[in-house]
């Protein structure tokens, strides 16, 4: 059974400003993903209760949520997606 796919708009502009090769990639790995397919890992210590789904060079940060939802909440580059994600929680944390 398939999980339903919620994505947040930074991902929703992050992938339309790819290439084109890119963006096509980035949109195969998401509807895989609600099949849970793909190179998933569990994230540890500060990321705890979120997963990355590996994308060629870019990963997408997901979590998964009660009714079978899976939440795609960002995506980065590799070299620049754990830094900055976790710099966007800790904002939006705190100003909670």
């Amino acid at each position: 059974m398939n999980y339903k796919l919620k994505i947040s708009r930074q991902v929703r502009e992050f992938q339309a400003v790819l290439g084109l090769q890119h963006r096509r990639a980035v949109k195969q790995a998401i509807r895989d993903l609600a099949r849970e397919q793909g190179d998933i890992r569990a994230l540890r210590d500060d990321l705890s209760g979120y997963h990355r789904l590996k994308i060629g060079r870019h990963r997408l940060i997901f979590r998964y949520a009660p009714g079978r939802i899976i939440e795609c909440i960002f995506i980065e580059e590799r070299r620049l997606v754990y830094e900055m994600f976790e710099s966007e929680m800790s904002r939006i944390i705190g100003t909670e």
